[in-house]
This record gives C-alpha cells, sequence and structure tokens, in this order.
C-alpha cells in the first residue's frame, strides 16, 4: 500500500482541525494525534486498547486495511464477544440467538484471540507461505527450463524439416540425373539408327539423279544399239532401287519412333496426395515438479487450532441397527452426504454392509458377503471400498445399488483400508507391506517393509498402527518413516481417524479412544467407559460436520455418535 503524504488525526478532524496523527487504535479504529492519545491513554473505556505507530499501520497488508476489520458485527451493530468455533466465525449476543442457537462450541472472543499468535495457525501458515514460495520458484525454473527446452525442440525441428528438404532434393536431383541419362541413350540410339538409314537412302537417290542424267544423254546422243543397251542396264537399276524402296516400306525401318517421358506414379501422389512435409504436434506430459503439498483446509486455522487437551466430545445420538440378524459391527464410514456406512458381521461370519440416515435412522442393507470383512472406507462419488482378509481381496462397489464395480487380488492377507478420491491404500501386516493404487490409470506398486495394521491415507500421508509393537506411525506416501509414537495408553491400537490437524487413534485393550498430536508427540485419552465406550471396534469423523461415529461390539445393536 503506498504511504500518504499524511495522516490527520481522526478525531480532531471532527473539529475541522488537521493535527498530524501518531497512533492508530486497532479496536476504535481511528488515527490520533499525541494529544489526544493523551486523552485516549487514560479514557476508562480505552486505556486498554491496542495501539500501532501510524507507520506500522501502513506496513500492515493492504488486505487488512480494504477489508476494514472490525470488532463490531455489521449485521446488528453490536460488538462481537463470542466465537463460534463450529462455524468458524465471531458472533455478536444477537448472532447466538439469530443463528447459534444449537452450537455448543462457544468461547470468549478475548480468549481465541489471545491465543492467535501462538497458535497453531502461525507456524503452520508460515510454513505454507514457505512452501508456496519454494513451489513457486520451483514452477518458475521448471517453466523457464521447458522454455529453453522448448526452443530447442524448435531448432532441432527446423533442422529436421530442411534436412528432410535437402534429403528429397538431393534424392530428385539424382533421380532427374538418371531419367535424363536414360533420356539421352535412347534418343542417341534412335538418331544413329536414322541417320544410317538416311545416309543409305541419299546415297541411292544420288544414284537414281546421275541415272536421270545418263538417261537424258543416252537418248539425245546415243546410237540405237546403245540405246537398247543402256536401256536394259538402266531398267535393271530401276527395278533393284524399286524393290530396296518396297523392302523399306515392309520392314519397320521408316515406323515412327518418339520419345516420351512417362513420369513415376510415385511423384504424381506426391503432387496429388502430400500436402505437406510433416506435421506439428505437442504431446504433453506429467511435470516432474515436486511441489510440497497444501493444505486444502486452511480457513479453520486462522483460529487457534484444538489442541489435544481442548478435545471434549459430546454424545448425541445411538444408532440402533435393526435386530433381525446379530450383528457385531466391525467397522464404519460416513459418506459426504452424512448417511453412515457400517460393516457387520453375523453369526455365521456373513458380512453385511447397512446405510443409515446421519440421524441415526436405518435405511437398508446394501451388500453381502459369504467370508469375513476387514475394513470399510469411503472413495469417490457412491463408492466404497472393502477388504477381505482372508480372500486376499478389495471389493469396491456402489452404495446406491450394491452393484460391484471392481475386484483387486492381492498377493497376501488384506487388513486397513484408506482412500483419498484419487490414491487408495491396502495394508498386509503379514507380509509387511502397503499396497499403493492410483485410481485413475489403475496402476500399483508396493512399500515393502512396513509392518503395519490398520492405516489412514491424510494430505498426503500414511497414518498407521501396529498391534505387536504397540506403535502408531507415520509414513510418506512414498514409504519414508516421519515419526513413529508409544505410550503406556496405546495398547493394541486398530485404527486412526483424522480430523483437523489432530488424528484421533482408538484403543481396543483399555476400552478407550485416544487423540495423538500431529507431530506424534503427546496423546490423550478422551473416551473410556465412562462415557460408554466397551471396547471400541471402529470410528468414523465427519469432517465437515465434526461428529464422531464409535462401534462397540459389546453393544451389537447401536453405534455411539459424538460431537467433536
Amino acid at each position: 500500500m503506498a504511504l500518504p503524504s499524511k495522516d490527520f488525526c481522526t478525531l480532531c478532524k471532527q473539529d475541522n482541525v488537521t493535527s498530524d496523527a501518531v497512533t492508530w487504535c486497532t479496536e476504535c479504529e481511528v488515527f490520533v494525534c499525541e494529544e489526544c492519545e493523551k486523552h485516549h491513554k487514560r479514557s476508562r473505556t480505552s486505556k486498554d486498547h491496542k495501539t500501532i505507530s501510524a507507520e506500522n499501520y501502513h506496513e500492515l497488508p493492504s488486505s487488512i486495511i480494504i477489508k476494514e476489520t472490525s470488532y463490531l458485527c455489521k449485521v446488528h451493530d453490536r460488538r462481537f464477544e463470542l466465537y463460534c468455533s463450529f462455524h468458524a466465525c465471531a458472533c455478536c449476543v444477537q448472532c447466538i440467538a439469530d443463528k447459534h442457537q444449537t452450537c455448543q462450541t462457544m468461547n470468549p472472543l478475548s480468549d481465541i484471540l489471545k491465543q492467535v499468535k501462538s497458535s497453531a495457525a502461525v507456524p503452520l501458515l508460515e510454513k505454507d507461505l514457505n512452501d508456496l514460495k519454494e513451489n513457486f520458484d520451483e514452477i518458475i525454473e521448471y517453466l523457464r527450463s521447458r522454455i529453453h527446452t522448448n526452443a530447442e525442440q524448435k531448432t532441432e525441428a527446423i533442422q529436421n524439416i530442411r534436412f528432410m528438404r535437402k534429403s528429397i532434393d538431393d534424392y530428385l536431383s539424382q533421380l532427374e540425373q538418371q531419367i535424363l541419362k536414360d533420356l539421352e541413350i535412347e534418343h542417341s540410339k534412335i538418331k544413329s539408327e536414322m541417320e544410317t538409314l538416311l545416309h543409305e537412302v541419299d546415297k541411292r537417290a544420288n544414284q537414281i539423279t546421275k541415272l536421270q542424267k545418263e538417261f537424258s544423254n543416252m537418248t539425245k546422243y546415243a546410237t540405237e544399239l546403245q540405246t537398247y543397251v543402256g536401256l536394259k542396264e538402266i531398267e535393271k537399276i530401276t527395278s533393284q532401287e524399286g524393290n530396296y524402296i518396297e523392302d523399306l516400306k515392309r520392314c519397320s525401318d521408316l515406323n515412327e519412333r518418339n520419345l516420351h517421358v512417362t513420369t513415376s506414379p510415385a511423384l504424381a501422389s506426391i503432387l496429388r496426395d502430400v500436402k505437406s512435409l510433416g506435421k506439428i504436434s505437442v504431446d504433453t506430459r506429467p511435470c516432474n515438479v515436486k511441489a510440497n503439498a497444501g493444505r486444502n483446509d486452511q480457513a479453520q486455522y486462522l483460529v487457534p487450532v484444538p489442541m489435544i487437551d481442548h478435545i471434549k466430545p459430546l454424545l448425541l445420538n445411538n444408532l440402533k441397527v435393526p435386530k433381525e440378524r446379530n450383528l457385531r459391527i466391525i467397522d464404519c464410514c460416513i459418506l459426504p452426504d452424512g448417511n453412515i456406512i457400517t460393516l457387520g458381521i453375523d453369526d455365521n461370519n456373513r458380512s453385511n454392509c447397512l446405510l443409515f440416515k446421519n440421524d441415526g435412522t436405518f435405511i437398508r442393507y446394501v451388500m453381502s458377503f459369504d467370508t469375513r470383512p476387514s475394513r470399510v472406507c469411503f472413495v469417490k462419488d457412491n463408492t466404497v471400498a472393502v477388504t477381505l482378509y482372508h480372500e486376499r481381496q478389495l471389493v469396491i462397489f456402489d452404495t446406491d445399488n450394491g452393484k460391484v464395480i471392481r475386484n483387486v487380488a492381492f498377493d497376501n492377507e488384506c487388513s486397513g483400508v484408506s482412500c483419498d478420491g484419487e490414491v487408495l491404500i491396502v495394508s498386509m501386516p503379514i507380509a509387511k507391506n502397503v499396497c499403493v493404487m492410483n485410481l485413475e490409470d489403475k496402476s500399483k506398486h508396493n512399500l515393502k517393509g512396513i509392518h503395519v495394521n490398520y492405516i489412514s491415507l491424510f494430505k498426503g500421508d500414511i497414518y498407521s498402527t501396529n498391534l505387536w509393537n504397540n506403535k502408531v506411525n507415520c509414513y510418506k506416501l512414498s514409504g519414508e518413516l516421519l515419526w513413529s509414537f508409544t505410550h503406556k495408553d496405546i495398547i493394541d491400537p486398530m485404527e486412526w481417524r483424522e480430523y483437523t490437524r489432530v488424528h484421533f487413534m482408538f484403543n481396543v485393550t483399555s476400552n478407550g479412544i485416544v487423540v495423538v498430536s500431529p507431530d506424534g508427540n503427546s496423546c490423550r485419552t478422551i473416551l473410556n467407559h465412562d462415557n460408554g465406550i466397551k471396547a471400541p471396534q471402529s470410528i468414523a469423523i465427519d469432517m465437515k460436520s465434526g461428529v464422531m461415529l464409535v462401534s462397540s461390539p459389546t453393544k451389537c445393536n447401536e453405534l455411539l455418535l459424538f460431537k467433536l
């Protein structure tokens, strides 16, 4: 933002006095001069207001100044006093009455604002800015490299075009020389034969001319006897020459021989069919820029991210499972529309997928399997994936019609499954392997040496549990271990679920649900048997609504729904 020539005291201007401003009050949102600042600091209503120098005011980002951040509600013209964590917005008293009557996550705005600069938002956004700068720098370098490469490709293409043209010209010149040589040979042959015949005919014609002269003299000056003898001789010669002419007409020596050139049909096809020397094409390939993965949920970090000590789940509802079958729920997931898919096993080890509304109302049976399933996860659109442990299979089916879309076979028993809509991962604990599948091109590769049971894919990282050593681990999608965590409260860990930057994991042995910090350095039990949790079997979390679903095999006919 360009610096103005001067800032004048807002209060003095109201009295038509122009005094140079020295301070900006962040709460009153006015400029004050030195004299007014003294009264401002002594006033009971404004003595605790935070101020900054007028010079520093202009160092603030222009986006903040332009938006005119204010402590007053623009709808009700009342001061903001509370903050709704669920809707991520500041509220005045009237706002609560109008739109936030059912919200249970209201906190004093002053408490929230005190924590802003020390909250996780600051380092996270700073890291995001650094990552973005690195990404843009790398992309700029990549684009410049591509421009240089394309220029080299253009030069090479020009050389290839001209080389092809020269090659064609040289080859046509060679063909031209050959056909001219052949033409010269044929013409020379014809010319030689015709000149030989012409010489012979001309010789005989001269002889007849001489004979005509002798005949004339004979008839004038010769005696009768001489004339008689001469006529006999001339008659003999004319008879011979007449026969020569007849023979000449009968043979092919006098036939017309015309020279013609017939160009190759291939050359004619070039003139007819070849419209250009080639075609310019541009093939598109994925770029090799490995940008740092950004966060899609940055808006919720503009206020302090809830720490693990602040997580206090509130029981909302019980979901009743139909009693027609004695089902034991082993896993569940929440669909984007809020509906719920559960995976249960009956007494015959036959599995059933059930669909519920988000209010707990049972809708219908969706899918059945003759074998014992392991885990279920949402894939994308209306599709869900289920791992069949002993069958070594992954089944992807449509929740609307129960139709199987894809079966994927594995060489080993498959357990945990998770998907982010683009990549699907499956854990194979016995083989110490994790399979990474690309849903777009259906390719897959294995991350070997990763010994885990249940997994979750979240923002490009793999979060997993290991039942044998009571560890929870975080890996990159490439297989690189980021961190590993153990704790006395984590016994036989079974599954991960994520909520914002805090990762939820439940613990079967201790009858509790444990929340682990994003860096894997600390944890806390947030639900246990006092909250109705008995040997939890699975959890599911809806990021949008902040709802957590917990299933317990000892409560085979219901699931517990909590508000985070």
